[in-house]
Formats: C-alpha cells, structure tokens, sequence
C-alpha cells in the first residue's frame, strides 16, 4: 500500500474506532447454540416432574388416533405425500423420546386459580413455587431447555413477580445447580427501564444464589408499547441494549398484543397484519445482535371431534410453515395434541429444501459444480444456517447433510458465522 493511501487508512481507523466497537458490541451475532423450535406453557399448578413423558404419551396417542398413516397426514397438514413417508416416523420418534424441547413453568396468565379467594392468592402461589421447584429438581434435564414465566414489572404486579422468582431460584439453587438451558420470561412490558429493572434483578439473584453462569431472560412482546415508543422509535431495539446482552430471545405474544391494538377476538391471529408489523420490527431490532425471535401461539386447540381435532392441526401446521417461512424458528404450544402439528409442520419445512440448500453450499465451496445459482456470501451462510437448523432439531441427519454438501458440520457452521456445529 502506497504510504500516502496507509496513512489515510490508520487515520479512518482512527476516526471510526469508537464506531467499529460500538457496532461489534452492538451487533455480536450468534453464539451457535441450539434453539428449541418450540417454547411449552404448562400452567405452574398443572406441573410435575411427569409432565413431558406425559404429554409425549398424549401425543402419540392423539396422532395415532386421528392420523392414518402418512397420506393422511399429508391431507390434513398440507405436507406434500413424498414428504409425510419420511416425516411420520420421523414426528412419532420424536414424540417418544423427546417431546418438549423448551418448557416453560408459568406463574403468570396461565396461573389464573380463579377458585382461590384473594386473601389467600400469595400463599397459594407461593406454595406452588416451592413445589414446583422441588418438582424440577428431581430431573432438571428432562429437557433442553426450562424456565418460569412471572408476573410482568408493572406497578400492579411487580412485587408478586418478584417474589415469586427470587423463591423458585432460592429453592431450585437449594436442591440442585439451575439448568443449563434455564432462562426465565420476562412478560408485558411496556418500557426500556423495565428490561434495566430485570438486569438489576438478575445482578442481585447471581449476589445472592450459587450460579454457575449469568441469568438471561426472554422479553415479551405483547404490548404496541414494546413495538413503537413514545417518541415514535422502535422501543423493541431499545429494550434488547438495555438488557446489557442478558436477552436471549424476543417472544411475541399474539392475545395480548391484538387485544391491546383493539382486534376482534374473531381475527386475532398468528397471521394478522398487527402481528405481522411487530413480528417484522423485532426482526429487523433483533438482527445481529444474536436475540432469537418466537413466533406466539394459536388458541384453535386440537380437542373435540375428529373433524374438530383435524380442523385445529391443519391451521396449526400452516401458521407453523407461514413463520418458518418467514425466519421465525420457534413459537409456542399449549396442548399434547398441538406437538404432531408442531414437529410435523417443522420436520417438512427442513426436509423440503434439503437438496437444493445442500446442492447450493456443495457448489459454493467446489466451483466445479452448478446448482443454477451464483450465491453470494451472505446466502451461503443462510443456507449453511438452514442446514445446522434441520440437523441440531431432529429434521436432518448428519450423514445426510454431510453427504450432500460435501463437508462437515464444523465446516458448515463456520460458513455459518458460528463457533461450531452444534447437535441434538
């Protein structure tokens, strides 16, 4: 480099180094961890440490009942046939042994106890956390992911909140080390400072209990206040910098964001234009920062008739398919029969583009081959992402992907932007 041209390149690098940092510390991008492709609410006083070979159990059992072999599941959920050969046995294998990925112990909307006269609310609530605690304790593995939901910091509600989280983590840290994949879910919140309140929160919770690694914590979006601000900015963004990288995940939550934006209970829906524009503002506040996003839930349950039941998961599987589509990787499920659509919907999604992604990546890294596409980085490491998504859920195996790409996993995940590949 001419010296006229280096001294002009050191003086940017100066002009610009608070901004390269600032933007590093900003926008770290993913950690490479693995990310359930679904978060379970289990109503705190429903749960016990049964809970997911039970539901399993309940899953399989509805799916054989109401699904006759892999053309019908193709009828009901849209899936194309050739697909549903390879993704039934696929859903059933799952059912059995593994059936929630993330759990999550809810204290707050799920946590109604209507029967339970005011005056008692503190003690009974305070009696499930220490039960469901010990509960979680007997088998804090039993699955990936698990954490609580609690009662939002607004002024109504905060100190319950509070309580409630300071004893689970006070008698689950008791019994046993927290779960490595134990995050809590902060709900309802309608401003910045209530995410700073949080870290506050966590800070004191690691000053006071053995933990082995920093909290972090969900943020969900269920107010029109999380998604635009006073001032008109994106809030969303502001919130995910004041929680100082302790948010792991940006979760929206359909009833209470549509209610509040004043929809028909009739059309509150996954696929509303209300939930669409805050769906796509948390896409573009989260995008690298290394904040995963989670699409909501739908309230149409698979219970009743068979016809009801089959209604329920053809609705379920295309809302599913709609937010994959759409790089939302995760949602909610509230019931056993919801997990067939769940899996089905996201084992099809992965298995439809596996040649074409894998034929892609394959050409990208040999120019000898053609896939018909000329890719460009940034696509590489979308289809290399894809591909690690399919594999670390259960959609693809590792074989299969290596085979047709013509590297490793490792390899892929460093095309990827990611420290390494990770498995199930």
């Amino acid at each position: 480099m001419p010296t006229g041209l280096h001294r002009l390149a050191a003086a940017l690098d100066a002009q610009l180094a608070d901004t390269d940092a600032a933007y590093a510390a900003t926008y770290p991008g993913t950690d490479g961890a693995r990310q359930p492709v679904h978060t379970v609410y289990v109503p705190a006083d429903r749960y016990d440490a049964g809970i997911v070979a039970g539901w399993g159990v309940d899953a399989l059992d509805v799916l054989d009942t109401h699904i006759d072999g892999p053309a019908d599941l193709a009828a009901v959920t849209g899936i194309e046939p050739e697909l549903a050969e390879t993704v039934l046995p696929l859903v059933e294998a799952k059912l059995r042994t593994g059936p929630i990925e993330d759990l999550r112990i809810d204290f707050e909307d799920g946590f109604t106890r209507p029967g339970i006269p005011e005056h008692e609310r503190d003690a009974d609530e305070d009696a499930h956390v220490a039960r469901a605690a010990a509960e979680l304790a007997t088998d804090p593995a039993a699955t990936p992911f698990v954490g609580i939901r609690f009662k939002s910091f607004e002024a109504a509600t905060r100190r319950r909140g509070l309580r409630t989280l300071d004893t689970f983590v006070a008698e689950l840290t008791g019994k046993c080390a927290l779960p490595d994949g134990f995050v809590v879910t902060l709900p309802k919140v309608t401003a910045p400072e209530q995410v700073a309140a949080m870290v506050t929160v966590c800070e004191h919770l690691e000053a006071t209990y053995p933990l082995a690694a920093p909290l972090r914590f969900e943020i969900q979006i269920e107010t029109p206040q999380a998604i635009c601000g006073p001032d008109g900015t994106a809030a969303v963004a502001t919130m995910i910098r004041a929680a100082r990288g302790r948010c792991s995940g940006l979760h929206y939550g359909t009833y209470d964001y549509s209610a509040a934006c004043d929809i028909a209970a009739e059309y509150q829906a996954m696929d509303h234009p209300v939930a669409d524009h805050a769906k796509a503002t948390m896409q573009v506040a989260a995008a690298g920062t290394g904040v995963r996003l989670s699409d909501g839930s739908t309230n149409r349950l698979p219970v009743g008739t068979r016809d009801e039941i089959r209604a329920a998961w053809g609705l379920h599987a295309r809302l599913i398919d709609r937010s994959l589509r759409r790089g939302f990787y995760q949602g909610w499920d509230l019931h056993p029969a919801q997990l067939p659509t769940r899996y089905a919907a996201t084992f099809a999604f992965y298995r439809r583009s596996l040649a074409t992604a894998a034929g892609r990546v394959a050409a990208y890294l040999d120019p000898a081959l053609s896939s018909g596409y000329l890719d460009e980085p940034a696509t590489a490491r979308a289809l290399a992402a894809f591909l690690l998504r399919g594999t670390s859920c259960g959609a693809l195996t590792e074989k299969e992907v290596c085979d047709r790409t013509g590297t490793n996993l490792d390899h892929l995940a460093r095309l990827a932007g990611r420290p390494t590949a990770v498995t199930r």
